[in-house]
């Protein structure tokens, strides 16, 4: 029961994250907080199996840690990827 609080705090540092970077109009507004989520659980389950239980601060720092060092970094890309895609696209066509 306690990876939903993992998988919370996940989604909610992905919530952060999407909002936080610019060109938020650019990616889907649930990929990064569903990354978040992915990461944050993924993280908490590692842990769990290596013998790691939540009476230990591991599987909640990595609850917290991993979904902030992967969402910002991935937003920052989405929004930059589509921006020059749409860049391309804008000049392939003769558009402004």
């Amino acid at each position: 029961m306690q990876i939903l609080i993992a998988l919370i705090l996940g989604a909610v540092i992905g919530i952060a994250a999407h909002v936080q970077v610019r060109d938020r109009a650019t990616r889907g507004a649930a990929v990064i907080p569903m990354l978040g989520t992915v990461v944050a659980g993924a993280a908490w389950l590692a842990l769990t199996w290596a013998g790691l239980g939540a009476d230990t601060p591991w599987p909640w720092l990595s609850a917290v840690v991993v979904p902030t060092i992967v969402c910002w970094p991935a937003a920052i890309l989405l929004a930059k990827a589509r921006v020059s895609k749409d860049e391309r696209e804008k000049a392939a066509l003769g558009i402004g």
